[in-house]
């Protein structure tokens, strides 16, 4: 059993390394080509050779792309490596996941549980979700530093329609003295903007990107001046100072629940990870909880359930919306 984990690892790791590397060729083929169009010296050529039909080989990777396009869950993927600014198609991210699932069952199977296939079995379903977690903390990050630059990005706002700029001149000031992530974020809107989609278009997928409430005020407070009419500095310049006195406010709750938000973090991993660790220097000693399916397996499946439910209910105290 062993044996045939190790080597269906194997083949499923070489099996998604080559799909990467050939979809990563591919995707520099296609973008030499476009950027030859543009050159003087193969425009002919390569007019010439696109008025002659010819079939496309599709890779592994981009037919698993192509299958997955539409799905629902492929969409949902989409948007989260959007959110965490993560150049991955969604092909790459499932692969990502078979690869966790696979390493760390085998490392679970080989050193930790030493056979034990339920234990391989967890270790499995948890590296299947590590991708996801890596992910979505990734997410949390650029989503934290966004909101935290929002008091700086409306400064420089307000200051660029002070002085005589138009929105647009405004944000790309802004795409250029901010710093990362809001810079990207910034010029991607002056992006789409300059490709034809409207202004509210824009910081509508500018706000799926980054869900915020104070983002969401902001981008009301633009889309009403533009219809309206009215002074968007001194609108800007007010929504900034609210913004900054609730970001002091939450960095004042923080610190009071911080207390809260660590007990709660030790008493949910202190009972995983004396369990853990009483697997390393006894093995026998924990093993029989998994060996006994009427009273171990129930046993493992409510302690769980408990330290889930518990975790929970502290997360939610300490979670004081402002």
């Amino acid at each position: 059993m062993g044996a045939i984990l190790v080597i269906g690892g194997i083949v499923a790791i070489i099996v998604v390394v080559i799909a990467g590397v050939s979809l990563r060729s591919q995707r520099a083929g296609v973008i030499e080509e476009r950027l030859g169009r543009y050159s003087e010296n193969t425009f002919s050529n390569v007019v010439a050779a696109d008025s002659q039909p010819k079939e496309k080989q599709l890779t592994f990777a981009e037919r698993m792309d192509l299958a997955l396009k539409d799905r629902k869950f492929a969409k949902e993927m989409k948007g989260q490596l959007a959110r965490a600014d993560l150049k991955l198609t969604v092909a790459e991210f499932v692969a990502a996941h078979i690869i966790s699932m696979i390493l760390v069952a085998t490392v679970v199977f080989f050193i930790v549980a030493q056979g034990s296939i339920i234990m391989t079995l967890i270790a499995g379903a948890i590296g299947a979700f590590l991708p996801r977690f890596y992910v979505s903390m990734k997410q949390s990050q650029r989503l934290n530093g966004f909101v935290n630059q929002l008091p700086d990005i409306l400064s420089l706002w307000v200051n660029a329609l002070r002085s005589g700029y138009s929105v647009m001149q405004a944000l790309e000031a802004i795409s250029r003295e901010s710093p990362d992530p809001g810079a990207a974020e910034i010029k991607r809107v002056v992006q789409e903007v300059q490709l034809g989609i409207t202004m509210e278009d824009a910081l509508a997928h500018l706000l799926e990107r980054m869900p915020s409430d104070d983002l969401d005020l902001i981008i009301t407070a633009v889309n009403i001046q533009r219809e309206v009419g009215g002074n968007l500095a001194e609108i800007l310049e007010v929504i900034g100072h609210t913004i900054r006195e609730r970001i002091k406010l939450k960095g004042e709750i923080m610190v009071l629940t911080s207390q809260g938000r660590i007990t709660g973090t030790l008493i949910s991993g202190l009972p995983i990870v004396l369990a853990i660790f009483l697997g390393l220097i006894n093995p026998d000693y924990v093993g029989r909880m998994f060996q006994d399916r009427l009273c171990g397996w129930p046993m493992i499946a409510g302690g769980l359930f408990l330290i889930g439910l518990g975790a929970a209910v502290i997360q939610r105290i300490v979670d004081i919306e402002i």
